[in-house]
């Protein structure tokens, strides 16, 4: 029955059977991660640790500290800089509490009155009391009692924890285990030392690249406060490049923290000038900075990174934001790298396999 088909139909059924296939896949993947997530969350977190500082403790072998001290001087130096980046921003914020309240206060009466004025919206008048209402308590919650306004501490105490343990075990034990999965990969020994080594020149790379395009929104940022006299311009920049690890979001996130405190403090025009700068600096600027940054490191196109980035976070969540766009360069470069092994010609020179994660 199927050999009478004409042979244009026999494949694009074929095709579209193998897209079905793929289609269930993914949703398969999601709906397990969705059930695992409080167990995948911690080892997956823990993987691109082990991933992207697993050079460090190489680096401290070679020099001959054992690797277990060597993964210890990782991870405490990840906690203190974690603790530092937390209680400076949290320190900061909270010395300003009440007069990060205030000028909530202040922004929602100018917002309210610029809508009345402008746009005749009578409403934003009850609108704008309403949440002020709600403003200080919000303000207390988040800068005085955030140990008590988080009903999931706990939650969080377990995921970091859990994080922590996987992290150092992964920085420890990385090549015995990147040893043990390629020797169950299904592939030759080069083969899967191609495929595990791609993903994780993939992961530094990309970190390396969010490193470098945070750091220079931070900049511009940082400095664009000091310019419109923005209270808090330092905590403004940490946060900035902090949140820059959380790809799109963070960075957008931080810039209306940004507008929020400078409308209060210096009016409509000052807090424009600021939008305009937190535009630039994640717009027209950014777009000079990440073609050098992800060229150099991912080589993709910053188009390429955008969309695979928002699909896979659409699909994914807080996992597809962070890994999509490293899965998709390790996945060109292990195409490219196997192609060359098989045909003969072996992996390129800056292509050679090394163990996970370290």
């Amino acid at each position: 029955m199927a050999e009478s088909l004409p042979g244009w139909l026999r494949r694009w059924g074929v095709g579209a059977w193998l897209v079905v296939g793929m289609v269930l896949v993914i949703v398969g993947a999601v709906w397990v991660l969705a059930l695992t997530k409080s167990i995948v969350g911690p080892l997956i977190f823990g993987a691109v640790v082990g991933a992207v500082a697993g050079v460090l403790v190489d680096r401290m072998e070679n020099r001959g500290v054992p690797r277990a001290a060597g993964a210890g001087i990782v991870m405490l130096g990840l906690v203190l800089v974690g603790v530092l980046v937390v209680g400076l921003v949290l320190g900061g914020i909270t010395s300003q509490a009440s007069h990060v309240n205030g000028e909530l206060s202040d922004a929602l009466d100018k917002v309210q009155a610029w809508a009345s004025d402008h746009f005749g919206v009578t409403s934003a008048q009850d609108a704008a009391q309403d949440i002020k209402k709600v403003v200080p308590d919000l303000g207390h919650t988040l800068l005085v009692g955030v140990a008590h306004g988080i009903s999931g501490l706990t939650s969080i105490l377990v995921f970091l924890g859990f994080s922590a343990f996987t992290s150092f075990f992964l920085l420890k034990d990385g090549p015995a285990m990147g040893r043990w999965i390629e020797r169950h990969m299904g592939m030759q020994p080069a083969e899967a030392r191609i495929v595990t080594g791609d993903i994780v020149r993939a992961l530094r790379k990309y970190f390396l690249g969010l490193t470098i395009v945070g750091a220079f929104n931070a900049a511009v940022v940082g400095v664009g406060a000091l310019i419109v006299g923005a209270p808090l311009p330092g905590t403004i920049a940490v946060v900035t490049f902090v949140a820059s690890y959380v790809p799109i979001i963070g960075a957008w996130t931080a810039g209306i923290f940004a507008f929020a405190l400078v409308l209060a403090d210096s009016g409509t025009g000052d807090a424009f000038i600021m939008a305009a700068i937190v535009f630039l600096a994640n717009g027209p600027l950014q777009q000079i900075v990440q073609p050098i940054a992800y060229g150099a490191t991912l080589q993709l196109n910053p188009l390429v990174v955008f969309s695979v980035t928002i699909g896979a976070g659409a699909l994914f969540g807080m996992v597809g934001l962070v890994l999509g766009a490293p899965l998709v360069s390790a996945a060109v470069n292990v195409n490219r790298d196997l192609g060359e092994l098989r045909s003969g010609a072996g992996p390129p020179a800056g292509a050679s396999p090394e163990a996970v994660p370290g």
